[in-house]
């Protein structure tokens, strides 16, 4: 009989503040995310061994094996998230691993993020380590941004753990997760009138932040990350208050001011499909994430989701089918028998 240990973690929509999570803007002025958990995951299937062999096999990444002699793995770029984790928690034992994702890799519904948590909760289940749900994401955080030095904010793994419908408010004192109540017609009423789309470009968030960051510190974008900022608060009340109109009308300017932050945060190809299903009956939208590809989130009129859809599918954009999840990360055990 074999045992094994399963985690799940959700990804998120970041629909208002995005980018006010990040440092130095975040420590300095601080930042207010409103974002959702959605029905897409990370997932991390951990089976131990009964030797001292990590053998990892990632359905993006390849398979990758290295003995667990008692030293700190070293960070090279190859699977440096589990790494991370096994460098913390000192594993001696030997596991087999396998780590996948609902989304590819630069998607920007934070997948690299919510797969450290996901990861990081099969191991703590493994191990019998109680952590609650902030400890939980402060050490994915400080494993992804800290020690293997990932570049990125501090939305994403909160999201993951906490799950919901949140305003994150980020300092200098660490993240603070604000749940959001809303009505259930509430939510199915967003859901319809929801619309997820992959644009099918993978990009480098790093890079854009590094921008963003550098654009911050030159005083060129600070009133943009203040706008979005506040936009964020108003985003969420609307739609707690079921205006979704109005919410749609504020995601528009939000986005508005998030193409401000870097010049990669937009190009020709994500300005031309936002204008086609803004003049098919969007009201709003964004891109999901720091910018530069991946999805794109849209709130529509009432009557015209499937009509934004069908002409955003002419343009080769892939539509994605996804609910609402208010759960956050969960892990179990189970035998094989």
């Amino acid at each position: 009989m074999t045992e094994y240990i399963r985690s799940r973690a959700p990804l998120r929509i970041g629909i208002g503040g995005g980018g006010t999570d990040v440092d130095p803007y975040a420590s300095k002025k601080g930042g207010c995310v409103f974002n959702t958990t959605i029905n897409k995951y990370a997932y991390c299937t951990l089976t131990p061994r009964n030797d001292k062999i990590m053998n990892v096999h990632s359905l993006y990444y390849g398979r990758y094996q290295v003995p667990l002699n008692g030293g700190p793995l070293e960070f090279d770029g190859n699977m440096d998230l589990i790494k991370a984790v096994v460098n913390h928690f000192e594993l001696k034992q030997g596991f087999d691993m396998m780590v996948h994702s609902d989304v590819p890799a630069g998607s920007g519904l934070g997948g690299s993020s919510t797969l450290m948590v996901s990861i990081v909760s099969a191991v703590a289940n493994w191990m019998n380590f109680e952590m609650d749900k902030y400890e939980m994401a402060k050490l994915a955080y400080t494993l992804e941004r800290e020690d293997i030095g990932l570049t990125g904010g501090k939305q994403d793994q909160y999201a993951a753990v906490f799950g919901g419908f949140n305003f994150l408010e980020i300092d200098m004192n660490g993240v603070r997760v604000k749940p959001v109540h809303i009505d259930e017609d509430i939510v199915s009423e967003l859901q319809c009138r929801s619309l997820l789309c992959y644009t099918g470009v993978s990009r480098d968030s790093a890079s854009i932040i590094n921008t963003q960051v550098e654009s911050f510190e030159k005083g060129f974008n600070e009133k943009a990350l203040d706008e979005s900022k506040r936009l964020a608060k108003e985003i969420g009340k609307s739609i707690q208050a079921g205006d979704i109109e109005k919410a749609g009308r504020l995601l528009d300017e939000s986005w508005s001011y998030k193409k401000q932050f870097s010049s990669n945060v937009s190009n020709r190809h994500i300005d031309e499909f936002y204008n086609v299903a803004i003049s098919n009956g969007a009201i709003g939208g964004k891109v999901s994430g720091a910018g530069g590809g991946g999805f794109m989130y849209y709130i529509c009129e009432y009557d015209k989701k499937a009509q934004v859809a069908q002409e955003l599918q002419k343009h080769g954009v892939l539509i994605t089918d996804f609910m609402f999840d208010p759960k956050g990360v969960t892990s179990w055990r189970n035998n094989n028998d």
